[in-house]
């Protein structure tokens, strides 16, 4: 099993773009889903949130009201910083341990009473470029791509706003062609869905197609080998005889 870093930017289509490979059987694990589990009430981050930015980013029930957290950072670096070093070292901590899980069921597949493993998991990862904090494990990255035009049109449409709030929106990001340049794999979503839809199964095809798994699954039976080993001889050589 080997891991995908998939990103984009606002407006661009990603979430259409997972729905397709989660379609396709393939794991998916969602930051967004993470970010917003890591500060429920009771989570460190959560404690640490309230203490930076007070408790006007609650809402009734005690949750983080993300609609007035997002507006309290938005256009401010050093509170945006600030956020980000309370919930990016929670948020990796969970994407470890979701992937440990398919990486666990990767080594049981074939085993009776397990369904097959995975020869790939994609995570969902908005900031991959910007924070490059795990590029490092990512044997591919993928940008879901579409051009400024088309990108605002979207935006504006999709949240009802105007070209000026739009634009203020895309330009605190990261700019897509930057993405483009980084990755390894660039799905154009400028067009009709059916032609984006169709280089998604293309990856997909070719992913699976790859034998960039083997390294590690070796490595990994190497080490139950060199285990197995060890303990024969405990049991066999050094530990008393009854």
């Amino acid at each position: 099993m080997f891991l995908v870093g998939l990103t984009g930017g606002i407006a661009s289509g990603k979430s259409s773009v997972i729905q397709v490979f989660q379609q396709l059987g393939c794991a998916v694990i969602d930051v967004d889903v993470i970010a917003r589990h890591v500060v429920q009430p009771g989570y460190p981050a959560h404690r640490r949130i309230v203490e930076a930015f007070g408790t006007e980013v609650l809402l009734e029930n005690g949750d983080i009201n993300r609609k007035v957290l997002g507006d309290l950072i938005f256009n401010q670096p050093d509170r945006r910083h600030l956020l980000n070093t309370i919930t990016h070292p929670e948020i990796r901590k969970e994407m470890m341990k979701e992937t440990f899980k398919y990486f666990l069921r990767e080594l049981n597949c074939g085993l009776p009473g397990f369904s097959p493993g995975y020869r790939y998991v994609i995570l969902d990862i908005p900031l991959l470029f910007e924070t490059k904090k795990l590029l490092k494990y990512m044997k591919h990255t993928v940008v879901v791509y579409c051009d400024r035009d088309t990108q605002l049109a979207r935006l504006m449409h999709r949240n009802s706003l105007s070209r000026e709030d739009a634009e203020a929106r895309i330009e605190a990001q990261l700019p897509l062609k930057d993405k483009v340049r980084m990755a390894r794999h660039v799905l154009d979503n400028s067009g009709e869905w059916s032609v984006t839809k169709r280089q998604v199964v293309l990856l997909h095809a070719e992913l699976e197609r790859s034998l960039e798994y083997l390294p590690l699954r070796l490595g990994v039976l190497t080490g139950l080998v060199g285990l197995a080993g060890l303990l024969y001889l405990l049991t066999h050589y050094l530990l008393p005889s009854p």
